[in-house]
């Protein structure tokens, strides 16, 4: 097994033991003498796993490892953390920071040894589910390219179904499956033909029929990812509708997982405000207007619209559109 390893560590001595012995078990390494360098090296030489000496004179150890969980692109990169420091409260304080492991000094090589392979077999596997995740998103976008009229539509709703996540309270990886929905929630019309996807004038029953699968094959495609388990019933409900008149199962009121609820509002106000083969946009009071007066036909969530209206920040700009004698559901 190869990999890339990171040495921190401000004793040369140790630093220089420890990477020629992994050097010549064919790993790749890099050192770095405090914790400022290693944070770049994270960057520029990108470990598959980091070896991080706690007591340092800059930066210590367990601040170090901290930055490198909260940085997007290294979070999920191992860190051990060598310490000669055996307290409870100090590995407590470590396992805080985002450690995944601990060493003892002094170190044991056939331990480390051990340690090094566990890691990196965990890091290849969780790149290979990134990179698995990388393909479905580039799917989902060449998807949306095949339609001139939805540029920009997977990002808006990622964003918008994200923000309404938050304003909600949703917890937070309820708000990254509504991240990631929102790029992938149409991936299933890869197989509804150009004719039907871009055609002008209304579908017919069977190219309705056609159109009402791409839900449940969306669902099929992202099925074997389960870092997508919170994904995947958005995916498949984002077009069910309050009343029970929606597809592809009927679902009605509580029966609809609250994260579809969200990306479908946002679905539809991204659809309404844009030009479509079949419609000229409509300016964002109108759509807005407009879906207040399908969700007196029971299609919507008055209290979801509600929230959405006032995320948008267009709920006071437009009071007396929105006025229950318009026809909003009480």
């Amino acid at each position: 097994m190869f990999g890339r390893i990171l040495i921190v560590d401000d004793e040369s001595a140790a630093r220089v033991a420890l990477a020629t012995l992994l050097r010549r078990e064919g790993f790749e390494v890099a050192e770095a003498r405090d914790g400022t360098s290693a944070l770049a090296h994270c960057t520029s030489f990108r470990p598959d796993l980091v070896l991080l000496d706690v007591l340092m004179p800059d930066l210590s150890g367990l601040e170090v490892c901290r930055r490198i969980k909260a940085t997007p692109e290294t979070r999920l990169t191992p860190v051990v953390l060598i310490t000669g420091l055996s307290d409870t409260h100090d590995r407590i304080e470590g396992i805080n920071a985002g450690a995944d492991d601990f060493l003892s000094k002094p170190i044991d090589f056939n331990e480390l040894l051990a340690r090094t392979r566990s890691l990196l077999r965990l890091k290849q596997f969780t790149d290979e589910l990134e990179h698995a995740e990388v393909v479905l998103f580039s799917l989902a976008k060449s998807i949306e390219a095949r339609d001139p009229y939805t540029h920009g539509h997977c990002d808006r709703l990622s964003e918008m179904s994200a923000s309404l996540g938050e304003r909600l309270g949703l917890a937070e990886e309820e708000i990254k499956a509504l991240r990631r929905a929102g790029i992938v929630h149409d991936i299933g019309k890869v197989v509804v033909p150009d004719s039907i996807l871009l055609k002008p004038g209304a579908l017919s029953t069977e190219e309705t029929e056609i159109m009402r699968k791409h839900p449940v094959v969306g669902e099929e495609i992202c099925s074997p990812l389960k870092t997508f388990r919170l994904v995947l019933p958005i995916i498949r409900h984002h077009h069910e509708r309050h009343d029970g008149s929606g597809y592809p199962d009927g679902l009605r009121g509580s029966e609809i997982p609250v994260t579809a609820a969200i990306l479908q509002l946002a679905d539809v106000y991204d659809a309404l405000t844009t030009n479509r083969p079949y419609r000229r946009a409509s300016a964002p009071a109108e759509g807005l207007q407009i879906m207040y007066e399908e969700c007196a036909r029971g299609w919507w969530n008055r209290t979801l619209l509600d929230q959405f209206v006032e995320m948008l920040g267009s709920h006071d700009a437009h009071r007396g559109v929105f006025s229950r004698g318009r026809g909003a559901a009480p």
